[in-house]
C-alpha cells in the first residue's frame, strides 16, 4: 500500500487501463448511495447523504451525468456496486426528479438551487448549477435514458431565454426565483461550466450553435488570460470588467475564491484543447492557448509551498493563497495532461500525468473503495476547510475515464460507442 492513500493493486499501476477501470466502479458503487426522492444528496466521507445540507441541484445533475456514463462504460461492477439495470434505474430516476421533482420550479421555469424536505432552500436560479442541467441531460440523451430529449429540450431553451446574452457572448451568473432580479455579479466558474455543457449539448445533436457559443466565451477568456500572464480572471461586474481583489477577504471560497483558481486554469485548458481539435479543422490558436494555461497553472499551482500537490489559489503574481490541495484539481491536471499528450505528442505531458497519478493513488483514492478524498491540508493530510465530505463522483470519474475517449467532443460522446 502506499503512503496514506489507496492499494494500487496487484499488476495495478497507478493510471493504468485495469487501475482507472477500477477506480471508475468503486466510484460508482460509492454514489450509488446519494439517491434521494428529490434527486441525488451530497454525501459524507462514509457515502452517507448529509443531513445537514440540502438536496442541491448542481450535485443532482453530477450525479445523473456520472450514472448515465457509467451505464454506457458497462464496467464490471465492483462488488456490491451498481450493474447495468441499476445504473440505468439512477439515470433514469435523476432525469425524473429533474423533471418531476421539487428542484424545478413549476411556476416561473427554469431549477431552483436546492431544496429542503421537498421544499424550497435556496432559490436562486443560478448559470453554474444550470449548466449542469445541460449536462446531465445531454450525457442521459446520448446513454437512450427515457425523457431525457424532454429534459435537454426545457434545459437548452432556459438558457436561451435567461443566462445566454449575445451582445457579449457570455453568460449571466444568477436571477431570483421569479427571473425579475439579475444579480450584477459576472462568472468565469459558471461560464467555463457552459462551455463544458454547451459541448455536451453539441455533441449530443443539440445543433452546431451550442458550439459556437462555446467557442465565443472561450474567445473572452483567452483574450482575458493573455493579458495576465496565463492566469485567468475570476470575477467580473456587469460589464465584464474583471474583479481582481474579488472576495479577497475569503479566500477560500468554494466558488468564488480570491485570486487565479489554478484549477480553472487546467480546466479551462482542457475545453480549449477539445474546442480546438473537434471542429471541422484544428484551432492551432486554441491548442496553444490550452498548452500556455496548464504550463502557467503547473508552474504556479504544483508544489508552490515544497510539498507535493496543487494549491487552490494563488496571487496575481503566482504566490500560494489557499495551500488546501483539492481533488478536482487534480483531477483536472489528469484531464488535462491526458488530451494534451493525445493532441501534442509531446512526451512532458506524459511524464506529468503519471506524476499526477501517482499523487492520486498515494493521497486521494480512499484505500477502502470510499471515493476519493475530496481535501487535504498543506501537508496532504485530509482536511475540510472548504469541502467537507466527499459530495459527488463527477470529477473523479471524468478523470479515471478520460485516457480511453481523449479526443472526444464530449465523455458522453467518447464513451457512447461502448454501449453498442
Amino acid at each position: 500500500m502506499t503512503d496514506g492513500g489507496a492499494p494500487a493493486g496487484p499488476g495495478l499501476a497507478p493510471g493504468g487501463r485495469d487501475y482507472r477501470r477500477r477506480r471508475r466502479t468503486e466510484l460508482l458503487r460509492f454514489a450509488r448511495g446519494a439517491r434521494v426522492d428529490a434527486g441525488f444528496g451530497y454525501l459524507d466521507d462514509e457515502g452517507e447523504v448529509d443531513p445537514d445540507r440540502p438536496v442541491e441541484l448542481y450535485v443532482t445533475c453530477r450525479m445523473t451525468h456520472v450514472f448515465a456514463l457509467g451505464l454506457m462504460a458497462g464496467d464490471p461492477p465492483a462488488a456490491g456496486g451498481p450493474g447495468q439495470e441499476e445504473l440505468a434505474e439512477l439515470a433514469a430516476h435523476g432525469v425524473a426528479a429533474l423533471l418531476d421533482g421539487p428542484l424545478r420550479d413549476a411556476e416561473h421555469g427554469g431549477w431552483f438551487a436546492g431544496v429542503r424536505d421537498g421544499a424550497v432552500d435556496t432559490p436562486a436560479k443560478q448559470a453554474y448549477a444550470h449548466a449542469f442541467v445541460v449536462l446531465a441531460a445531454s450525457t442521459a440523451r446520448t446513454a437512450g435514458v427515457p425523457r431525457a430529449d424532454e429534459l435537454l429540450d426545457a434545459a437548452l431553451a432556459i438558457q436561451d431565454e435567461r443566462f445566454w446574452d449575445e451582445e457579449q457572448g457570455m453568460v449571466v451568473e444568477e436571477w431570483d426565483a421569479a427571473w425579475s432580479e439579475l444579480d450584477a455579479y459576472r462568472g468565469i466558474n459558471s461560464a467555463m461550466h457552459t462551455v463544458e455543457a454547451y459541448l455536451g449539448a453539441w455533441a449530443a445533436g443539440a445543433g452546431p450553435q451550442w458550439r459556437e457559443r462555446a467557442l465565443r466565451i472561450a474567445g473572452r477568456v483567452v483574450e482575458w488570460a493573455g493579458e495576465r500572464s496565463w492566469r485567468i480572471p475570476e470575477h467580473f461586474d456587469t460589464d465584464w470588467t474583471p474583479l481582481p481583489e474579488h472576495n479577497k477577504d475569503r479566500p477560500a471560497d468554494p466558488f468564488r475564491p480570491y485570486g487565479a483558481t489554478v484549477g480553472h486554469g487546467l480546466e479551462w485548458a482542457r475545453l480549449l484543447v477539445t474546442l480546438a481539435t473537434t471542429g471541422e479543422a484544428t484551432d492551432d490558436g486554441l491548442l496553444e492557448a490550452g498548452v500556455r494555461l496548464a504550463d502557467r497553472a503547473v508552474v504556479d499551482g504544483w508544489a508552490a509551498d515544497g510539498q507535493d500537490g496543487f494549491v487552490y489559489t494563488t496571487d496575481w503574481e503566482g504566490r500560494p493563497v489557499v495551500q488546501e490541495r483539492m481533488h478536482w484539481v487534480l483531477t483536472e491536471a489528469i484531464a488535462t495532461s491526458t488530451v494534451l499528450h493525445w493532441a501534442t505528442g509531446q512526451a512532458r505531458h506524459a511524464v506529468d500525468l503519471q506524476r499526477w497519478w501517482d499523487y492520486a493513488d498515494r493521497y486521494l483514492v480512499d484505500a477502502e473503495g470510499r471515493s476519493w478524498r475530496h481535501e487535504l491540508d498543506e501537508h496532504n493530510r485530509p482536511s475540510a476547510r472548504t469541502w467537507p465530505g466527499r459530495p459527488d463522483a463527477y470529477h473523479a470519474y471524468q478523470a479515471s475515464l478520460v485516457a480511453d475517449v481523449p479526443g472526444a467532443a464530449s465523455f458522453a460522446a467518447g464513451v457512447a460507442p461502448w454501449a453498442g
